[in-house]
């Protein structure tokens, strides 16, 4: 006789009450009637073994299994009327409290604005951000979902986080306006510059501005006149190969890292076909330079060597989309400021984010620590930051294209990339393809898709490409 789990806690509440006999311990009577056991009335073990313990007859654990069934379909009905009431009642409290994030994360959002608007007064901007201060302090804590809820927890949490990050812009936003609205008002009246600024009539005389660059190391003399003293940054050293060329010391790369760079890169760069005046071929090669110099060389190769590390076909197709986004990255540094680097390092870097190419690789998947191989790469685009700041976006782009034509010289993005297509095509012609990937059957097409965007072939067809050496060193 099958008895059901939800039976056995009616079945020994019935059992236990009792004290068990000889006869009950026995297998001579029912535990539950006391009735003997014989030809009409056979012996169904309760446990804990089929063999010792107590026994039940069949008629006293049907009832007991009916009421069992009986009570546990009552108690599922009362849960779920249960559920339902909490349901109704949890979904008035989540609106009310979704409905103040959004609110006040809306208001943040408007602060924001204005105090980025120049026809609002600072001294209304300000009043601004400590009402808006308020009724974020005003916001209650989060209320708790019943346990019946499923998920409830996970939107306000959600919404919460993006009122912090609207709270964080409008700040900043304040605070730059605030700042500078100080430093322009303590400024004196300078009218002789009017005309030559081409001011309106009327204009006062004093001049504002709304963006200083200070360099990277102002921040540190001047909190030393208020007694700080903090160590500064040492800048990165250039690669020994541009070192050799531009015949720079150690000495002066300490003192100046980039002391000659707009002068002797265009020659470097000549020497390897590239016009340093054509802007759009400079910004391509300094985004090949990037991802060679910040995520090739370096920790990449040690993760690499790791029996769970990328193949060659992942870091090639990886290798590709992180240029375009190094290019994209390099364009808005020239208008956003080299903040906008950032970008770069943030897809570059991301342990999580599945490589290109259709891989399902990782750095979080890899035995190896991807610590140091993220702090690389935010060394290396925070130096070449550095030099933008200090020497301007042309310098930054300089540096790291001389980087490409050394360490990367046909590359995608470089202008001997097409001529590495097309004796890669020719060589592909000639050999045996029986085992190949089936993409790279169509020669045309692979062609196309490896002067247009490589990594769409896949990792597989790009891991044989690169192990057959067809594009050669300097392209993968």
């Amino acid at each position: 006789m099958h008895i059901p789990a939800y039976a056995y806690d009616t079945i020994r509440a019935a059992a236990l009450p009792r004290l068990p006999t000889s006869r009950h311990v026995g297998g001579l009577d029912c535990c539950l009637c006391d009735k003997s056991f014989g030809e009409d009335l056979a012996a169904i073990p309760l446990g804990p073994t089929p063999a010792s313990g107590l026994f039940g007859c069949r008629p006293c654990l049907t009832r007991l299994i009916a009421r069992a069934r009986r009570e546990r379909d009552s108690a599922l009905a009362h849960d779920a009327k249960q559920a339902r009431a909490e349901s109704v009642a949890w979904a008035p409290v989540r609106e009310r409290y979704l409905s103040r994030l959004d609110s006040v994360r809306q208001a943040a959002e408007a602060v924001a604005a204005l105090a980025e608007d120049g026809d609002i007064e600072p001294l209304r901007v300000a009043w601004l951000l400590v009402s808006l201060e308020s009724s974020y302090t005003w916001v209650p804590d989060a209320p708790e979902p019943p346990a019946s809820v499923e998920s409830g927890g996970s939107e306000l949490r959600d919404e919460a986080f993006r009122l912090s990050l609207a709270m964080i812009t409008a700040r900043e936003a304040v605070a730059e306006r605030l700042a500078y609205h100080l430093l322009n008002e303590a400024q004196p009246s300078e009218p002789e510059m009017c005309e030559e600024l081409e001011c309106p009539e009327g204009c006062s005389g004093r001049h504002g501005f709304t963006h200083i660059d200070c360099g990277p190391d102002a921040v540190f003399g001047d909190l030393a006149e208020h007694g700080i003293n903090l160590e500064q940054p040492e800048p990165e050293p250039l690669p020994p190969q541009l070192a050799a060329l531009l015949g720079t010391s150690e000495a002066e790369e300490r003192h100046s890292p980039l002391p000659d760079i707009e002068e002797d890169a265009p020659f470097v760069l000549e020497r390897f076909g590239i016009d340093a005046d054509d802007t759009d071929v400079l910004v391509s090669a300094a985004a090949v330079g990037l991802v060679a110099d910040a995520w090739r060389e370096g920790p990449l190769d040690v993760i690499r060597a790791a029996d769970d590390g990328p193949n060659d076909g992942e870091i090639f197709a990886q290798s590709v989309d992180l240029y375009r986004r190094a290019r994209s990255a390099l364009w808005a540094a020239r208008g956003d400021g080299p903040e906008a680097l950032l970008a770069f390092v943030a897809v570059a870097s991301d342990v999580d984010l599945p490589w290109a190419g259709g891989s399902r690789f990782t750095l979080r998947t890899v035995s190896e620590s991807a610590a140091e191989f993220v702090q690389h790469v935010d060394d290396r685009v925070w130096f070449t930051a550095e030099v933008m700041r200090e020497q301007g976006w042309r310098a930054g782009l300089l540096h790291r294209a001389v980087s490409a034509v050394l360490k990367a010289p046909t590359h995608f993005g470089m202008p001997g990339w097409p001529g590495a297509v097309a004796s890669a095509i020719e060589r592909l012609s000639l050999i045996d393809r029986s085992g190949a990937p089936e993409v790279l059957a169509d020669l045309a097409a692979v062609e196309a898709s490896l002067l247009k965007a490589p990594d769409q072939l896949g990792t597989d067809a790009l891991c044989w490409i690169s192990h057959h050496s067809l594009l050669g060193q300097g392209a993968q």
